[in-house]
C-alpha cells in the first residue's frame, strides 16, 4: 500500500488480480437483478465499455452477438457493462436490432452509481472521469480471474482474439499445459519445465514429445 496520499489518487478504485476471487456484485441488468455468483460453474466473460450509443462500442456489441454461438460451444456467460441507466442499454440493444438487424441476448449491466466499474477498476481519471474503460474479465468456474485486457476508449476490441484466449485458457486449465504465442486449437502446446536435474535429464530422454532442449518441448493434444 502506498503511504503518500496523493501518489495513488488517479488509480482505479478496484484492483483486481490474476488468479484471485473476481469482485462479488450484484447489480440491475437488461435481464433482471443478477449476481456474479449466479454464473459460478461456467467461464465468464465480463466485458466493459464506455457508452451506449456510440459508434466504436456498437461495433463491439455487434461483433460480440455475432459470436454468441462459438461463446455459447465454449460454455461462456458474456456480461456487458457501462455506466448507463437500463433503459439507455434496453433502448441501444434494440437500435442495434432494428437498425443493424443483430440481437444482443446477453445481459448488460447498468451502473450508474459505477459500484461493479469502480469494484473491477474501471474509471480511469486520465482517460475518462465519466465512462468505463474498455476491459474485458475472463474467469473461470470458480470465479477466479484468469485474464484481464484493457483498451483505450478509441480502440475497438477483436472478438475472435477474445474466443482465441477462452480456448487457450480452457486447454491450460484441463490439460494442465501451456500455449504459445498465437497458439490456436490444434497447434501444440508446451509442456512444462521439469523442476529437478533428474527430470531435466529424462526429460532429453523423451520420446513422446518435441524435445528442443530440457525446458522447451511441445506436444499435440
Amino acid at each position: 500500500m502506498c503511504d503518500d496520499k496523493d501518489c495513488c489518487k488517479d488509480q482505479p478504485v478496484g484492483l483486481v488480480r490474476i488468479n484471485e476471487p473476481a469482485p462479488e456484485f450484484e447489480a440491475v441488468t437488461t435481464h433482471g437483478v443478477l449476481k456474479l455468483s449466479d454464473f459460478k460453474g461456467k467461464w465468464v466473460v465480463l466485458f466493459s465499455h464506455p457508452a451506449d450509443f456510440t459508434p466504436v462500442c456498437t461495433t463491439e456489441f455487434m461483433a460480440f452477438a455475432n459470436h454468441q454461438e462459438e461463446f455459447d460451444k465454449r460454455g461462456v456467460q458474456l456480461i456487458g457493462l457501462s455506466i448507463d441507466s437500463v433503459h439507455s442499454h434496453i433502448a441501444w440493444v434494440r437500435s442495434i436490432e432494428s437498425l443493424f438487424g443483430v440481437k444482443v441476448k446477453f445481459p448488460v449491466i447498468a451502473d450508474l452509481d459505477m459500484k461493479v466499474a469502480n469494484a473491477f477498476g474501471l474509471i480511469h481519471p486520465k482517460a475518462s472521469t465519466t465512462s468505463a474503460v474498455r476491459a474485458v474479465f475472463v474467469m473461470d468456474p470458480d470465479q477466479l480471474v484468469k485474464a484481464i485486457i484493457y483498451y483505450p476508449l478509441t480502440t475497438g476490441r477483436s472478438i475472435p482474439e477474445i474466443i482465441r484466449l477462452i480456448d487457450a485458457l480452457q486447454i491450460n486449465a484441463a490439460k494442465k499445459v501451456a500455449t504459445p504465442e498465437g497458439w490456436k486449437p490444434g497447434d501444440k502446446v508446451i509442456v512444462p519445465p521439469p523442476a529437478t536435474t533428474q527430470a531435466a535429464e529424462e526429460r532429453m530422454k523423451a520420446t513422446d514429445m518435441e524435445v528442443v532442449d530440457w525446458y522447451f518441448s511441445k506436444k499435440s493434444i
